[in-house]
């Protein structure tokens, strides 16, 4: 059974061995024991509530259960910003004009920015290539929506989510090599790890404070202004499905894409309901619909997904299920349809 819940600190193994198979541009999830083992412990402390919002980070993980091994992560920031800037180029526009010679013209321009400071960030989202079937990737990233649907007083008005933006199969970002190179004097696999160890003064201290002009990049690297790293794309169509929207942000290493929604307005949060466990051994029928799953318990929570139908506001499922969820009988669930088109 694939089961989500919270991280502990028994998974550092685990989670060291998936951020090793992450490769170059996931900033969130370094390779590194220290930087891990401190997300873990941010994140625990998180559920206990000795954190200030500025600091909080709830981390799950996707469990194979029956291996008891952890083969995906994916986490939600409470709020960016807060203890130290958060930085993104905003995509826009200076206009160069002279009317006695008759010139009018647009130039689009990379602005460095601060507009997401206070928003909630969707963030950490990687699974083990071996389990990128089915629906695991859907549970992984849903999840999140779930967990604010039903906690959303610990979260901000606005969500966002930086998407990995474009490199090719040796690592090399065509952004990189025309933007962040020239102020960094670094390569970019440096620069991602150090950001992704916490280490990021250099951001403040080397980034220009001027607009950039984008005709002044290379066509390539013009050409990946906004665009995600080819194994992004499912987690990108996911997440655009669910209401979010690139608004002309992007990121200052690799110009991945910056998505963003008001949280009350994402599908999964607005459909999301509370139904009643009834325990039933009874097989489901064949065509019914993919239910994403998930206990009310904050400090233990789980969630996975089943094919179930609810009635009279009513779900009915196993015992065995009942016992992954930590619920039983007359238990409050929150349910959402897994897929965009159907309705619970």
């Amino acid at each position: 059974m694939m089961i989500i819940r919270p991280i502990e600190r028994r998974d550092l193994s685990d989670l060291l061995t998936l951020a090793g198979k992450s490769g170059i541009g996931l900033t969130s999830l370094p390779q590194n024991e220290d930087t891990l083992s401190a997300r873990i412990e941010r994140a625990l402390k998180t559920w206990q509530g000795e954190l200030p919002p500025g600091e909080q980070c709830y981390l799950f993980v996707l469990e194979d259960s029956e291996r008891q091994q952890v083969v995906g992560v994916s986490a939600i920031e409470v709020a960016v910003g807060l203890t130290e800037p958060w930085y993104s180029f905003r995509v826009g526009s200076q206009v160069h004009a002279s009317k006695p010679l008759g010139v009018y013209k647009t130039v689009p321009t990379l602005f460095l920015s601060n507009d997401h400071t206070g928003h909630s960030e969707l963030c950490t989202l990687f699974l083990d290539p071996d389990y990128r079937h089915g629906e695991n990737g859907k549970l992984l990233s849903k999840v999140r929506f779930l967990f604010i649907a039903a906690f959303r007083e610990r979260f901000a008005r606005k969500l966002i989510a930086e998407m990995r933006g474009f490199s090719d199969e040796n690592g090399r970002s065509p952004f990189w090599e025309n933007v962040g190179n020239h102020f960094f004097s670094i390569e970019f696999a440096e620069a991602d790890y150090l950001s992704g160890t916490g280490q990021k003064a250099f951001i403040a201290e080397l980034m220009p404070k001027h607009p950039l002009y984008v005709d002044f990049l290379s066509q390539d690297a013009q050409q990946v202004i906004g665009e995600v790293h080819p194994h992004t794309v499912p987690a990108r169509r996911l997440l655009e499905a669910e209401g979010l929207r690139y608004q002309g942000y992007v990121d200052i290493f690799d110009g991945g894409p910056t998505l963003e929604a008001e949280i009350d307005e994402i599908r999964a949060v607005k459909h999301s309901r509370l139904v009643k466990v009834v325990l039933d051994e009874t097989p489901m029928r064949d065509d019914a619909p993919l239910l994403l799953v998930a206990n009310e318990n904050y400090q233990h929570y789980r969630a996975l997904l089943m094919a179930a139908d609810v009635y009279d506001d009513r779900l009915h499922m196993s015992a065995a299920t009942a016992a992954a969820l930590g619920v039983e009988q007359g238990s409050p669930v929150r349910v959402v349809a897994l897929f965009t088109q159907e309705r619970v």
